[in-house]
């Protein structure tokens, strides 16, 4: 008679035998354990690299910009960029990279971060800087004199990172993401901030 032990064995010898052949079901493909709010802003950065790449491109059309101490010729290339990012960009509208769907993890995010500990310092960090009402649309110039309100540094923390090209800035309650050198808005996702 055999033992339990030899039982076992023969069971495992006999399981990896059957998948090796496919006679086994394998387990669960990877994409059913992946979690679904790291695959949006896996979704969130794939389109701002798109983006991303469609800037440098445009750059890439324009004279390099030389140093210089020149407001308007570093004006002129701002807007030079911009005018060639808008040409590719013609028809782009808001949620383009702010999905409906990214953007509900976008106000998950920043209601984890309002909701919590840091709460009380973030709303006085965004009372205190110069409150800023601007009608936004995409492929917008950011206007030249109106301040741009920066990030309180524990909300950034909690949004994903983004590349040199683009920020985050707060705009009333919308969250926009801004081209840096073109000082264009991107898209937007009004009333992020509550």
């Amino acid at each position: 008679m055999k033992t339990p032990r030899h039982f076992c064995l023969a069971l495992c010898v006999l399981s990896c035998a059957f998948l090796s052949q496919g006679l086994l079901p394998a387990q669960a493909p990877p994409q059913d354990r992946v979690n679904p709010d790291a695959l949006l802003v896996q979704n969130f950065e794939n389109r701002v690299a798109d983006y991303v790449k469609l800037h440098k491109a445009a750059e890439a059309k324009l004279p390099p910009l030389k140093p210089t101490a020149s407001p308007e010729i570093i004006a002129n290339h701002q807007h030079n960029l911009a005018g060639r990012i808008r040409e590719e960009r013609q028809n782009a509208r808001q949620g383009e990279i702010f999905t409906a769907k990214i953007s509900e993890e976008f106000h998950r995010l920043i209601g984890m971060v309002m909701s919590g500990q840091e709460a009380g310092r973030i709303k006085t960090s965004l009372k205190a800087a110069e409150p800023v009402h601007l009608q936004l649309r995409v492929n917008d110039e950011y206007p030249s004199g109106v301040p741009l309100q920066s990030m309180p540094p524990t909300l950034l923390q909690n949004l994903p990172k983004l590349p040199a090209e683009v920020e985050y800035r707060v705009v009333g309650p919308s969250l926009i993401l801004r081209d840096v050198k073109a000082n264009l808005i991107v898209d937007f996702i009004p009333q992020a901030i509550p």
